[in-house]
Order: structure tokens, then C-alpha cells, then sequence
């Protein structure tokens, strides 16, 4: 069923045409802006193979993720890393490639994280394999963790094998009145002790906190914890960027640093996730003034939605990193014909 996808690819190969590989389109504004001929995956849909046993789901890309969750829920299984879906339209392919990750993320772990195999269709047309559908595989370079955050730009993601995880039996969330300092310090303080832990955010003198476990575990770090009951919605607010926080022209930056850096000190609107190491950004502030303070602090920042976005989405690359990203575009895509720009624009 992937021969005409193959066949597409051979042919844009052949004559140089550049193809943009879309799904439901719900994160075309993630990335650079989208380039080439729209190569509409979700013609190519449904669960290949899923073992509520054995905790591991296999799809190919163009299911849409609420039909996966819902599979996943019929058996009280989710995906740990929350994707979010920006959209009714997201599809699985989609998600692996762009690689985002929600609130359980700290957690959790990230996509890659749970990304146990791959089928890619790469820039020759070939049908590659990589990983499995199992827990334990270790042999050969781990091509299909590589490929979450792709964006495309080395192959099409035909077919993903995801690990998924039980719910947890309870959950309750808390509000705490913190300003941005001492919210760092209670976050990172927490990471260290053994709480049942699963989400954080502060946001306006306000740090939210998700509990996740059984719920003698979950009743006892809130006696401990204090605070006053919150909505659970919050979390699939923040997921989704439905959050009041994320409305307004303002360019939006994802700054990732390490949990215990200091705050920032940028100017306009911060929401903070992931125990510290996630700061969203609404401001007006150059992308230079920006960028150099995620440097200072040890981390890095992502322009993740702006009408202008002329500054580059992605942190520039070191040589040294740029050799090795020209390079594997070079093996998966010689032509370049996939997703060109989507992550920078020399690939």
C-alpha cells in the first residue's frame, strides 16, 4: 500500500520537485514555513497491530490520533508523552515527526522516548525498517528516535510502533500562590523527593501541580503538598494552547533550559512548565535579545508560532552540528526534495 507514495517520491526525485509532506496540517505552522507539493498521507490509515498485553500499539501515519487514543482508552492505556493536537485533523505520522510532547513530558519522557520502531519511506523511494515492535532492541543505531522532531525532512514516517503505558488509578490537581522564583525552587525541590508527581505550571503568582498513582500515594503527597483543588481541564488547556495565556498576535517562544536556571527576566508574558525546564514566552522582544538569554542560561529557543518568522524557527546550528544535519539529510533525501526549509533552510 505504500507503492504510491514510492512511486511519487521516485518521480519528485527525478526532477528536482519539492515535496511537502502533510497530514491533517494541524501543526503547518510549526517550523519553518511548509515548501513543495502536498503529498497527503492520510489516505494511508488505520491500526496495524496493537497488544494491550504487551503495552506496544503500531499505526500507519495518517491515523488520526483521536482514533488511536480511543483504542488506547478502550483498554485504560494512554500515550505517557500527551501529544498535543492543535487540531481535529492530527494524524500519528504527524505526530512522531513533529516530535511535541505535552504536560506528562518531565515525567514521562518525550516522543522519542516511546517511539520503539519506524517504517520510512526515504528520498530514493525506498522502504526503510528501523526498530520494532518490542521493548528490547538495541541493535544498530536507533534511526526511529532520531526521526521524532524530523519534520519530514528525512523521509515519510509510513508506520510508527509506539510504547503506551496504563492510566494511572487516580489523579488530582492543586494551586498553589507562588511568584516565578520561589515556584522554580518549589518545582526542583519536589523533582528530588518521591512524589507521585505527573504535571507543573506556574503561571501569574499561581503554580499548578498534577498528581498521577494509586490514590493512597496520590492522597498523601496532597495532605503534604497543600494547596487548593484545581480543574484537571487546566492540563488539556495547556496541551492544546487553548490556556488564555497563549492568545494574542505576540510571537510565541518555546525556551527550553535546565529546571534550576534563574528566571529569565525577558520582557512580556511567561507560562512555566515541566518542573522549570520549559518556558513559554509571549513577547515583542528580538529574536537576538531572546536567543541569547535561553544561551546564557544554559539552554535554547524555538520561535513556535509568529506571523513573521524571517529570524529562523529553530536555534542556529553550531558547524559542527550543521555538518552532521546536512549530512543525514544528504543520506536519507539526495535530492532534497522533502520538506526543504521545514528545519533550516540550507535542508
Amino acid at each position: 500500500m505504500t507503492e504510491p507514495f514510492q512511486e511519487r517520491i521516485r518521480e519528485a526525485a527525478a526532477s528536482r520537485t519539492p515535496l511537502r509532506l502533510r497530514g491533517g496540517g494541524s501543526k503547518d505552522f510549526y517550523g519553518n514555513a511548509p515548501r513543495g507539493e502536498i503529498l497527503d498521507t492520510r489516505g494511508y490509515a488505520g491500526i496495524v497491530s496493537y497488544e494491550p498485553t504487551e503495552l506496544v500499539v503500531t499505526a500507519r501515519c495518517g491515523t488520526p490520533l483521536t482514533e488511536l487514543e480511543a483504542a488506547l482508552a478502550e483498554n485504560d492505556q494512554f500515550l505517557p508523552f500527551e501529544p498535543p493536537h492543535f487540531g481535529a485533523g492530527a494524524t500519528i505520522g504527524g505526530c512522531v515527526a513533529a516530535g511535541l510532547s505535552g504536560p506528562r513530558r518531565a515525567a514521562a519522557g518525550a516522543v522519542r522516548d516511546f517511539v520503539l520502531g519506524t517504517k520510512l519511506i526515504d528520498g530514493r523511494g525506498r522502504v526503510l525498517q528501523f526498530g520494532g515492535a518490542v521493548m528490547k532492541n538495541v541493535a544498530g543505531y536507533d534511526v526511529s528516535r532520531l526521526l521524532a522532531g524530523s519534520l519530514g525532512t528525512l523521509g515519510l514516517i509510513a508506520e510508527a510502533s509506539l510504547k503506551v503505558l496504563p492510566r494511572l488509578p487516580s489523579e488530582r490537581s492543586l494551586r498553589l500562590e507562588a511568584n516565578e522564583g520561589e515556584a522554580l525552587a518549589t518545582m526542583n525541590r519536589w523533582a528530588g523527593q518521591p512524589l507521585p508527581v505527573s504535571a507543573s505550571a506556574w503561571h501569574e503568582g499561581r503554580l499548578f501541580l498534577r498528581l498521577s498513582g494509586a490514590e493512597p500515594a496520590v492522597h498523601a503527597a496532597a495532605q503534604r503538598i497543600g494547596g487548593e483543588a484545581e480543574q484537571a481541564s487546566l492540563w488539556t488547556e495547556l496541551k492544546e494552547q487553548a490556556h488564555p495565556f497563549f492568545a494574542g498576535a505576540e510571537p510565541l517562544w518555546r525556551i527550553s533550559l535546565p529546571s534550576a536556571a534563574a528566571p529569565l527576566h525577558l520582557p512580556g508574558r511567561q507560562l512555566i512548565e515541566w518542573g522549570g525546564a520549559l518556558r513559554w514566552l509571549k513577547s515583542d522582544a528580538s529574536p537576538k535579545a531572546v536567543r541569547e538569554a535561553a544561551t546564557r542560561a544554559g539552554g535554547h529557543a524555538t520561535l513556535f508560532r509568529a506571523a513573521d518568522k524571517s529570524a529562523g524557527v529553530f536555534t542556529p546550528l553550531d558547524p559542527v552540528n550543521a555538518r552532521l544535519h546536512t549530512a543525514l539529510k544528504a543520506a536519507f533525501d539526495p535530492a532534497g526534495i522533502l520538506n526543504p526549509g521545514r528545519l533550516y533552510a540550507d535542508f
